[in-house]
Parts: structure tokens; sequence; C-alpha cells
């Protein structure tokens, strides 16, 4: 049914539909890419600061000054039993002022313990080095580059901090040496938190052996988080309460799920967009070969059977169009995750690169739909051979 060549006008029209489906898949697979890469990548950084979840006072109410709780009770000895449970760390909180000599910093100092998963800081650390708890005469703490451009600050340099307690009328200095600078590009952290010691927290204010602020519970599997919370949360007594890293900072996890549905706007669009120029593309190749539809219904063709045909060319032409729509949408895909040539501003979207993640799964899926959606689409071209009639459609040129 391929007319020769030179001879036909639907050949620019077939051309166009094999770079609309291909560009098409390119796009819809770096959308995905991109979303599911940005996504992931701010929520590791929220969790990495904050850890999938968090054992917390009641009476809490996510202050500063928080209240201690004793790691001697029998519910510390469980956590680690709990399935899905990688690792517990205690930390604590205490708000502060860090001053230099012509520059004054509000900041957060996290007091941390050697138990502590340094993995995520390690990742982000620019200059020097993770800070040393076991030194109680000289204690360091680790700094964001953020507040160390803006203070002047430098590896190696000298600092003081200082702290008020409610109960307190006078204020208590601490001296730290400045071990390592971090940045992670989320200013909600890196514009206030310092880390160092818990012993430094605990003696500030003023808490008994074995008391922290909080347990922190990083997971094996970040996606159950719900089911492995409800099964903290009946072993914990009852003055104690669980969340997630998402009920600590719902406006940044809200945000990102509003991407979600950017996507499936711009996959609406993309679909919509190669359908019709797919639905052109086969009413031209059926008007164009009108007199070849005639000639088959006068030998006895049926209108499913010559229907087929069409459908077939059509399917052949989505296919090589879907071919190269991956192979762009991979490269682009490769590309970007080995040189990251593509870079955002830190300060509006968290990271200085578009991050890109894509599994095999939604790949496939991606695909199934795409050839699903294209094959249902080229079913309604198919009515008009139901009105060609053979005797018009052999007089037809």
């Amino acid at each position: 049914m391929r007319p020769e060549k030179g001879k036909s006008f639907s050949q620019p029209i077939i051309k166009i539909s094999y770079i609309s489906i291909a560009l098409g898949l390119t796009l819809m697979i770096a959308s995905i890419s991109i979303v599911v890469g940005f996504k992931h990548s701010i929520s590791n950084k929220v969790i990495g600061f904050t850890a999938n979840l968090q054992i917390i006072p009641f009476d809490n109410n996510q202050s500063l000054e928080a209240q201690p709780m004793n790691i001697d009770r029998d519910f510390i000895k469980l956590l680690p039993t709990i399935p899905n449970v990688k690792h517990i760390q205690f930390v604590a909180q205490k708000g502060g002022v860090l001053k230099t000599e012509d520059q004054i910093q509000g900041v957060v100092l996290k007091g941390v313990e050697s138990n502590y998963d340094w993995s995520f800081l390690s990742k982000n650390l620019v200059d020097g080095k993770l800070p040393k708890l076991t030194d109680k005469r000289d204690y360091e703490v680790l700094i964001s580059k953020i507040l160390a451009d803006k203070l002047k600050l430098s590896v190696g340099d000298k600092v003081r901090v200082w702290f008020v307690n409610n109960n307190e009328q006078g204020a208590r200095g601490r001296k730290f040496t400045v071990s390592g600078i971090y940045n992670t590009g989320l200013e909600n952290f890196d514009g206030s938190l310092i880390i160092g010691d818990l012993d430094v927290v605990a003696k500030l204010n003023n808490w008994k052996p074995g008391e922290v602020g909080t347990v922190e519970i990083l997971l094996k599997n970040p996606d159950k988080v719900k089911a492995t919370a409800d099964a903290i949360y009946h072993d914990i007594p009852y003055d104690l309460n669980i969340v997630t890293a998402t009920e600590l900072y719902p406006q940044i996890f809200n945000w990102l799920d509003l991407l979600d549905m950017n996507v499936v706007v711009i996959l609406v669009l993309l679909i919509l967009v190669a359908s019709i120029t797919m639905i052109s593309t086969l009413l031209i190749l059926i008007i164009e070969r009108t007199s070849m539809v005639g000639l088959l219904k006068a030998l006895g063709a049926t209108n499913k059977s010559i229907g087929r045909i069409f459908l077939l060319r059509s399917t052949s032409i989505v296919l090589k169009g879907m071919l190269w729509g991956n192979v762009l949408g991979l490269l682009f895909y490769f590309v970007q995750l080995k040189f990251r040539i593509f870079h955002l501003d830190p300060q509006s979207y968290y990271v200085d690169y578009v991050p890109v993640e894509l599994h095999l799964q939604q790949f496939l899926m991606l695909n199934i739909g795409v050839f699903a959606v294209s094959l249902l689409i080229l079913m309604i071209p198919t009515w008009y051979i139901n009105r060609v009639t053979p005797s018009k459609a052999l007089r037809y040129e």
C-alpha cells in the first residue's frame, strides 16, 4: 500500500508524526525523571536532617526548649527489633545566638551522639571534617556555608554561642571550634543549624544523665514510613508521640506533592498533541488511498480487514516514533545524571542542578501507556472506511 516515492503527499505528514511522537515521549521521560529526581532529592535532604521518624514528648510542641525524655526506658530496647527500623540515634536542639567580633546571628545547636549517622552530612561537606565528639575540653561544631559566608568564618575558627534558659536570668556562653562546613542547599536548615555535641545541650538544659530531647529513627524502606510509625506508636509510652518528617515540615512536602499535578498536566497535553497528529496522519493515509479501499471492497474485503491494514501501518509509525523518543529521552537522562549540564538556582529550588531519577517500572509503564493510548486513538479515523463505497472510490483520484 506504500505509494511510489515522490508521488505521495502523505510522506511529509508521516515524518511529522514520527517527530511528534518522538518528541512527545522524550519530554514525557524527561518530565517524569525530573519530578521523581527532584522529589527524592529534596525529601532525602529533609530526612537527612530530621530522620524518617522522631519520637518526642507530647508537650514539646516543636519548641527548641524541648522537654527531656529518658532513654533508659524499656521501649528503647524494643525499637531496633521492629521491622524496617535501620538505625536509632539520640539528639536535642537548643536555640542560641552566635556572636563574632562584628556579626551576630541566631542559630540552633543540634546536639548529637557518637553513634549519629553522618552519611548525609559527609556527602555535603565542602570544607574541613566532621566534629569530634570525644573531646569535652574543646567542643567542635559543623556549620553551614551560608553561616560561614555571612559571619566570615573558616575551618579552625573559634566562635562563641550564647544560650538562655527560661528559668534563668543570665545568658550562658559556650565556646566552639569550627571543624567543618557543609552545604545542602536547604536554606530552612542551612540558615541556622549548627551540629555539635549532645553533651553541651544536656548541660545547658540541666538534664540528668540518660536524658535526651528526641529519638530519631532511620528506616530501611522509606515507603513504609506510615506502617512503621503505627507499629512504633503502639509500643511507646503514653507520654510520647511519634511524628514523620512530612508532619514536621508539611510546607515542603505539600509543595513537592504539587509537582505530581504538573506532571499529569504535561503528560495529558503531550499525549493530546501526539494523538491529534496520529489521527490526522491516518486520515490522510486513508483519503490518499481511497481508490485502493474501493478496489479492496469490490474484491470482497470487509471494513474490518481494510481497517486492520491501515492500523498496522499506523502502528509501525507509532513504534518507530517511540523508538526514537526512548533513545532521546534516555540520552537526556543519562547525560544529565552523569554530567549535570542543566543547573538551577539553589535559593529557589534547594538544589543547584536538575536532579533526575527514573526506575525501570516507570519507564515500562510509560511506554505501555503511550502505546495503548495510541492504539485506542487510531481506532477513531477508521470509521471513514465504512463510508467508502466501491462505485465512488474507484473514480476517486
